[in-house]
Order: C-alpha cells, then structure tokens, then sequence
C-alpha cells in the first residue's frame, strides 16, 4: 500500500472541495484550481477530510494512488495558504526588475531578457544595496509557480566554478577548483 497514497486529507476551513465526472474542483480565498482524476482511483470526502483509494493492485493504479493524493494535496493547500519560490540572482551586475508582469532580466548577456509572467502568479523583486536581487514568485498553483522559476532559472543556470547564476534561495551549488598554475 502506498504510504503517501493511504494518508487521508484535511480540508481547512473556507475550502470546497467537489469531485463530479472525475474531475476534482478545490476552491479556497486565493483561487479556484481543477485537476481530471484517473478512472484507477476513488475519492470520498467526508466531514472535512478526503480519502484517496485505488480500485486494484496493478502497477498503473499502485502508481496513480500516490500521484492524485500529492496533487489534491497541493490543491488544497495552494488555495488556502499558496506557495512561494525566491530566486537568488548572483553575479556582477545582475539585476531584476518588474511592471506588472513583464519581468526584465539583466543576467550578464548582450541584452536584457524580458519574460511575461503567467496572471496565476505575483511576482516580486527584491534589490537591496549590498546583497544579491532576489526575485519573489507567489501562487495557488504549485506546478505553474515551479515552471515559472524553472524557466526563470534555466536563462542562466548556476554554475560551478564562480557560483554565477539564477539559483533558488538556500540551494547549495557544488564548487570546483579551477585551473592551477605550473610551473
């Protein structure tokens, strides 16, 4: 049996929870999110708390189990609490600045990258003299706010040798020593 699978889910209150045609719908004070659930499981909600079981012991179905748990999981605690991700942005002259949702990133090439943010997802950016720019992205949605700082991060991914780069806040980034010198 599957131990994230098994683990049955607390509904805060303000949060409706619905599951009609396998389609579960959560809604809470920060959003709305939906998600199709396969035919391999079966929900039930009752007094505040939703059960996730499968039909049988196949592979597929063993699989499905804890992946709709995890996901109805993040739903609702996306729509009552939100998640946020903070990217650190290290490097000379590298800067972040936002209007709106048109993030404008000065990461060390020719020109600056401008990315439009999804309207699911708050975006922040910090700039304090003396510490690197930190970008701030806030959402209900999970999935959508980790593509957003993935995709964020993927324009100049941290590297190794200086520690340069986009990298999120408290990520540890592996060092190297660089060339030595003989003689």
């Amino acid at each position: 049996m599957s131990r994230v699978g098994k683990a049955p889910i607390s509904i805060p209150a303000g949060v409706e929870v619905s599951f009609k045609d396998g389609v579960v719908a959560v809604k809470g004070k920060l959003g709305e999110l939906q998600q199709t659930v396969s035919d391999s499981v079966e929900l039930s909600i009752e007094d505040n708390t939703i059960t996730v079981s499968r039909k049988n012991d196949e592979k597929q179905s063993r699989a499905d189990h804890g992946l709709y748990r995890a996901l109805i999981n993040n739903m609702v605690i996306g729509v009552s609490e939100g998640f946020e991700k903070k990217l650190e942005l290290v490097g000379v002259g590298y800067r972040a600045t936002n209007q709106g949702q048109l993030l404008d990133l000065s990461l060390g090439y020719s020109h600056n990258i401008v990315l439009e943010v999804p309207q699911e997802v708050k975006i922040e950016t910090v700039a304090e003299k003396g510490k690197n720019p930190i970008v701030i992205l806030k959402s209900h949605d999970k999935q959508l706010v980790g593509m957003v700082a993935a995709k964020i991060r993927s324009f100049r991914k941290p590297e190794p040798y200086k520690g340069k780069g986009v990298r999120f806040v408290g990520e540890y980034i592996r060092r190297k020593a660089g060339k030595t010198a003989s003689k």
